[in-house]
């Protein structure tokens, strides 16, 4: 088992190359994974109960103890990324279906990679972790809402239809997630510390599978999707630490805003964009989960060189 686990903690901590590394072979031999297109929901039923079984009572404590940091993070990732995604897809002229993917993928709820990232970034973990939790419980509410506000210009949008899956994909595999660890707790602890080895495994297939569909329009209108998506992950970035800045609160604080406004649920867009909206609409939500797993190391790398030459500098006052 110790052996698993090594592996699985390995798989996870170089969970960026491995979702570039099956995209790029996916691209090129899309016949080897279009096949996993039908089962892209129930992958992501398997990430989310994961999830579950790693969620505890003392995530949602965190609510109650720092209302205001946790609604401000909450409410910066469902304000800033859909108006982020509107804007840009409202200035760059693109496909209604790639309109809709890049929107889709803004009114998403964080994903669970931005708690790492923000302990990589000497951030608030317990924050980033309560905010991730409370934006994915509101999702089925909140994105449906979000999509027939912004994106039903481009493509017809069911909000009704978008809250059933995302609580057929989400919320109920959450909740039995935190059933079965509440029944089972100690007898499960081994088979937990695989859980990022099934989630990375998971994620990469949902991503392949979408570039393995997408390929040709990959290959047509990739370099703007790209730029689009580069864009709305950095904006984020950018503009939820300004939030934090805004509202005053501490820089262990803004980092972990930041990273949870620009880290998306890429995976829940691309689920959502093959149920409900034409493929090519997955195309933004793929290429989302490649790039933020590169730009999220990244930004966790400035902030942690960030905190260290705050540090650096107290030192020297104090000393002075």
């Amino acid at each position: 088992m110790k052996a698993l686990e090594k592996i699985s903690n390995f798989v996870g901590s170089t969970f960026a190359i491995w979702v570039l590394l099956f995209a790029i072979i996916a691209f090129f031999f899309p016949s080897g994974f279009t096949w996993i297109a039908p089962y892209i929901a129930p992958l992501l039923g398997i990430v989310m109960f994961g999830m579950g079984l790693t969620l505890s009572p003392g995530d949602f404590k965190e609510v109650f103890k720092r209302p205001k940091e946790v609604a401000l993070g909450v409410g910066a990732q469902f304000v800033i990324m859909p108006l982020v995604a509107f804007a840009l897809v409202t200035i760059f002229p693109v496909p209604p279906e790639v309109a809709v993917g890049i929107i889709l993928v803004g009114s998403c709820p964080g994903g669970t990679a931005s708690n790492v990232m923000t302990y990589l970034a000497k951030g608030d973990t317990a924050l980033s972790v309560a905010i991730t939790a409370v934006s994915t419980l509101l999702a089925p509410v909140v994105t449906p809402a979000l999509m027939l506000l912004f994106a039903s210009q481009w493509l017809p949008v069911s909000a009704g239809d978008l809250f059933m899956s995302i609580v057929k994909i989400v919320l109920v595999p959450i909740i039995l997630g935190l059933v079965v660890k509440y029944f089972f707790g100690q007898k499960i602890e081994a088979g937990v510390k695989a859980l990022p080895l099934v989630s990375v495994v998971a994620i990469v297939a949902i991503v392949a599978a979408v570039v393995g569909v997408n390929q040709e329009n990959i290959a047509e209108t990739g370099v703007l999707i790209f730029t689009l998506v580069m864009l709305h992950n950095l904006f984020g970035f950018l503009f939820g630490y300004l939030a934090g800045k805004l509202f005053n609160v501490g820089a262990a604080q803004k980092r972990a805003i930041s990273i949870e406004v620009g880290m998306q649920n890429s995976g829940l867009g691309a689920s959502l964009a093959a149920l409900h909206f034409n493929p090519v609409a997955a195309v933004p939500s793929a290429i989302f989960s490649v790039w933020h797993n590169l730009s999220g190391p990244l930004m966790a790398t400035i902030f942690r060189r960030q905190q260290e030459k705050e540090l650096a500098n107290q030192e020297k006052t104090f000393r002075a």
